[in-house]
Order: structure tokens, then C-alpha cells, then sequence
């Protein structure tokens, strides 16, 4: 299962993220985290110190190896160089699976230990001083894009990303790579904002999307939610001294969360595991060509100097019986 949160700054979608991480470990799930927002708190928010989270190797910063080791035999993709963000795997393309060992969690991921659990943490890196005048977030929220496109999850093994903040997740063509999207909104005007926008870009994409209410304090605020955001309204959450705990660097055992919550979480993954008997792994893979072929036209094309839309297999379909150097079976 791939699945995201999102909501705007401030939302609490990062400590949400990582409640739902930890939640995950604790049933014996096989997890990867990735941090994909431009302020890079996931780490932290899973109990790394902040010389360890800073230390985490950048995404970003190994797309060349990446490019390479995904690009396997693929014919239809003369060089490394000419992939983008957006290139979809064909035959002869290496597949990631989320329970194997690969180069790129060799480069890019580092475990982190849960009470006694284990995930795996991969971060696209911070945006630095060198990035500044010179290039956007989403150069390296690419890498996530591109790792995504290749990605082959199947049941009880989890992808979650932690999304860059507001509406910029659409930017992209990543948001339509998701099982789930959780979007975190406070009780406010502002709060909700973001999940007006979000429902109207998402429509035509077919994207399962629910609300987790954050900081709602009592029934005003459960009816204000509910008044605007209707129906995909699915949990609420509210005060919790678990995690103000956790925000101060000495998180308690995970079981000790208020029950409240875990029934939250436990409600999240319910949600998202219910999309799994309905993923159409066609459509997912008709959305990642036609957002490959966008960006090719609008500026693949004339940054590598190739025509990218020949890099798409028109034969392939990604799906969870994929074989290891990407030749499709059977569903």
C-alpha cells in the first residue's frame, strides 16, 4: 500500500505521519517511511536526534544511481540521462519491492528501530543554500516520483510519505501514486482550505481521499469539520500528552498511546487497506505514462535532447506479479 499525508503547514501531518509509521511496526507490517516534505521532521518525529536525522542520506542527491540501477536493460531508454522523474518502467526495468535489499535502500534508506520493530527511512534532503536562485523543491522530490513509478507493494507492506505541504504535492504527477491520501485538518478556515483544493484537483484522478482531524478540542469543532468537509471526514485526534512527550525528544513506549488514538490509527489503516481489493493496477499505470508524457512535452524533451515518449512500453503494466527485470504476467 502507498499512502500519503498532506495538509497544510503547521496541520500536524508530520507527527500523524509517524503515529501511523509506528503504528504499522507494532503489527509486524514491513514498512518504508519517506520523508518528502521541504521541511525534513520525519526523522526526528521517529526518534532520531538531530545529528542522526541530518546525517540521513539525500535522495536527491543520489538520482544518478537511482536512474541507473532502475534503468536495468530497459531498451527503450538509451542512458541513465535521459530518465526524469516521470519515466515509467518497461520491460527490462528493475523493480523496487519493499521487503527486499537493493543498491538503492543500500544508498538511500537507513533502518530505524521502533520498540523493538524496525522501518526503513528514506528523506529526499533539505532544501540547502546551493539550491537557492537555481532550483525548486520538486528536483528532488523527484527522486520519491521516480521510485514510486517502479515500485511493486502488495498486502501488509506499506509505503508512507510524508508530502510536502498545501497544494504543492501537485506539482507533480505523485499524487495520483497513492492507494490513500490522508489529508490533516485543523478546525479552521484555513485548516479546511487545503482540503477543498486537494478534492478539486483529485476528482478526475480517481484518488481515495479522507480527512484526519488534528487538534479538535470538542464537539464545535467536530461539527465545523464535519459541516465542511462532509462524508470524508474519518477520524479525529486531539490532545495528546504521548506526544507532546515525543516532541520533546523522550517518546514513552509506543503501547502507552492514549486508546483513543490508537483506535485512530488502527481506523487509518482499515481505510487504507480497503483500497487494496480495488487497486487497478491499469489505470495506475495509464496515469504514470500520461504524466510522463506531459512533462516530456512541456520539458523532458528539450532538457535531455530525446523524444521521451519513446521511452514508454506501451505492453507494460505494472502490477504485483510484475517479474524482477519487469516483464508483465498475468494478473
Amino acid at each position: 500500500m502507498k499512502i500519503a499525508f498532506v495538509g497544510k503547514g503547521g496541520s500536524g501531518k508530520t507527527t500523524l505521519s509517524s503515529l501511523f509509521v509506528r503504528h504499522l511496526a507494532s503489527t509486524g507490517s514491513s514498512v518504508i517511511a519517506v520523508d518528502a516534505d521541504i521541511n525534513q521532521h520525519l526523522g526526528p518525529a521517529l526518534g532520531l536526534d538531530d545529528a542522526t536525522a541530518d546525517a540521513l542520506p539525500a535522495l536527491g542527491e543520489r538520482l544518478p544511481l537511482i536512474k541507473e540501477y532502475l534503468r536495468g536493460s530497459n531498451p527503450r531508454i538509451a542512458s541513465a540521462e535521459t530518465m526524469i522523474k516521470t519515466t515509467p518502467p518497461g520491460e527490462g526495468s528493475r523493480l523496487l519491492r519493499i521487503r527486499e535489499n537493493n543498491p538503492v535502500y543500500d544508498a538511500c534508506a537507513r533502518t530505524v528501530e521502533l520498540d523493538g520493530a524496525a522501518v526503513r527511512l528514506m528523506v529526499t534532503g533539505p532544501f540547502t543554500e546551493s539550491d537557492l536562485g537555481v532550483s525548486c523543491y520538486h528536483s528532488k522530490t523527484g527522486a520519491v516520483e521516480l521510485c514510486l513509478n517502479h515500485l511493486v507493494d502488495g498486502r501488509d507492506e506499506y509505503v508512507v510519505v510524508d508530502m510536502t505541504a498545501g497544494s504543492d504535492s501537485f506539482a507533480s504527477g505523485m499524487f495520483t501514486r497513492f492507494d490513500m491520501t490522508f489529508l490533516v485538518a485543523e478546525p479552521t478556515r484555513k485548516g479546511v482550505s487545503v482540503y477543498r483544493q486537494y478534492r478539486e484537483y483529485a476528482r478526475d484522478f480517481g484518488i481515495a481521499l479522507k480527512v484526519v482531524g488534528n487538534k479538535v478540542q470538542g464537539q464545535d469543532d467536530l461539527d465545523f469539520l464535519r459541516a465542511e468537509v462532509g462524508d470524508d471526514l474519518l477520524v479525529t485526534v486531539g490532545h495528546s500528552d504521548w506526544v507532546r512527550a515525543m516532541e520533546k525528544g523522550r517518546p514513552p513506549r509506543f503501547d502507552l498511546l492514549e486508546e483513543d488514538n490508537h483506535r485512530s490509527l488502527r481506523t487509518l489503516r482499515e481505510a487504507a487497506d480497503a483500497t487494496y481489493a480495488g487497486r487497478d493496477w491499469d489505470r495506475y499505470t495509464r496515469q504514470m505514462v500520461e504524466f510522463h508524457l506531459k512533462n516530456a512535452h512541456a520539458w523532458g524533451n528539450e532538457r535531455t535532447g530525446a523524444d521521451l515518449a519513446a521511452q514508454v512500453d506501451p505492453s507494460f503494466v505494472l502490477r504485483e506479479r510484475t517479474t524482477e527485470v519487469g516483464t508483465p504476467q498475468p494478473a
